[in-house]
């Protein structure tokens, strides 16, 4: 379970991933599709998203294979890449 500090430096990160969506110029429901895939593993993994490594984004997807169609991964995927790309400056 995250701890304090943990818990801040993710709800921080969500805030700066929707401030970075806005500016881009993003629709209200991209940013809101965006920013659910963010709290979605987050929640999932219960883990602040910069923590996330490899191993658990594969896990993640793994699951979510079992119950979701491929293409809806897929999105998921890709929104998340979002956040990784351009926030944390991670592939």
């Amino acid at each position: 379970m995250m701890n304090n500090e943990q818990q801040q430096r993710s709800d921080y990160l969500y805030e700066q991933h929707v401030t970075h969506l806005t500016l881009q110029g993003k629709r209200p429901t991209t940013i809101d599709g965006y920013s659910r895939a963010l709290r979605r593993i987050t929640h999932h993994l219960d883990k602040s998203p910069d923590t996330l490594t490899t191993d658990d984004l594969k896990r993640y997807f793994a699951q979510l294979i079992k119950t979701y169609s491929w293409s809806t991964v897929r999105i998921g995927r890709n929104r998340l890449q979002f956040f990784f790309k351009y926030l944390l400056q991670r592939n």
